[in-house]
């Protein structure tokens, strides 16, 4: 498959991480205000740190020509809500969407990783989520995370994907724990990342991170219930055309191309599946350039998806 890829040239580079002023501490917004974020802590009886119950997202923001813009936030903080609501917890992407900027200023960052946070906090020990404090914090980071551009070497695990009729596919705190052991468990077999299949071997998704093949220079994005629907896999197929249906892992190890994608990883070509290597990657690289100039406003396509800082 041939991409309709943008030629028109580059703007002049711009700072990858903060401006050279920028603040001496980083600074995290919590509850309605900026602090130290090494000032900061959370009582011991925290409802999410014994039971897990809060959501969070990951986001990105991107250096462009007119500074600093957030990719598709408001999809984020509507994905964020879901999760909220199901929870019980009051949640403004108002609110939140201004906490995301404030804390992108006031840190001067351009090239960042953004992650609100919204928890359950001190209150009684107990499943019960009334009576204990609700919270609101936004941190940002420099520092890449998870696969960020590398070809990773993936291991079937053996645990499964919590199932969508258990745990709905959307981003609260206590389901990674799944995440946790699959990622464990195919690091100390020696891969990078963990692949969850289901029951009958259809392919569900990385540990944090949606998967894709290419077949004969068509891109499928792999379609499982189980699997939470990305909001990078979205914009890759919006971007590419491509078809979203089930695979299974066969015909997943069977094609040409191999990749994942996420906010943190992007698009990450995947080297190998267990002993199945990939060799050239030539439609992963036309589409990861691709999608590299529309996060930073260098495309046509897309640019209604940047929210500037």
């Amino acid at each position: 498959m041939s991409l309709n890829v943008i030629t028109e040239a580059a703007p002049a580079p711009t700072p990858s991480t903060a401006d050279a002023a920028a603040p001496a501490r980083t600074l995290a917004w919590f509850d309605g205000a900026l602090h130290d974020v090494d000032a900061l802590q959370a009582g011991l009886t925290t409802h999410a740190m014994h039971y897990g119950s809060g959501v969070f997202e990951g986001i990105r923001s991107y250096a462009t020509a007119d500074g600093a813009a957030v990719f598709r936030l408001p999809e984020h903080m509507a994905r964020m809500r879901e999760g909220a609501a199901l929870l019980g917890m009051a949640f403004d992407p108002a609110r939140a969407t201004d906490a995301v900027l404030a804390t992108l200023r006031a840190n001067r960052h351009r090239d960042a990783y953004i992650r609100p946070l919204a928890w359950f906090g001190e209150g009684s020990f107990g499943l019960d989520v009334e009576g204990h404090t609700e919270h609101l914090m936004v941190a940002t980071t420099a520092t890449r995370v998870h696969l960020a551009g590398t070809r990773a070497r993936l291991g079937v695990s053996t645990w499964r994907r919590n199932p969508a009729d258990s745990l709905p596919p959307l981003k609260l705190c206590g389901a990674y724990i799944n995440s946790i052991l699959a990622k464990r468990e195919s690091k100390a077999r020696g891969f990078d990342e963990a692949l969850f299949t289901d029951a009958e071997g259809f392919v569900v998704e990385c540990t944090g991170a949606n998967v894709f093949m290419v077949t004969g220079g068509r891109i499928t994005a792999v379609t499982h219930r189980d699997a939470l629907p990305g909001i990078t896999r979205d914009t890759l197929i919006a971007l590419s055309g491509a078809e979203a249906r089930a695979v299974g892992i066969d015909e997943l190890r069977d094609a040409d191309e191999v990749f994942a994608c996420g906010t943190a990883a992007e698009v990450a070509p995947v080297q190998a599946i267990e002993d199945r290597c990939y060799g050239d990657n030539p439609v992963t690289r036309e589409l990861a350039a691709l999608y590299a100039r529309v996060v930073r406003g260098e495309a046509e396509t897309g640019r209604g998806w940047l929210t500037a800082v």
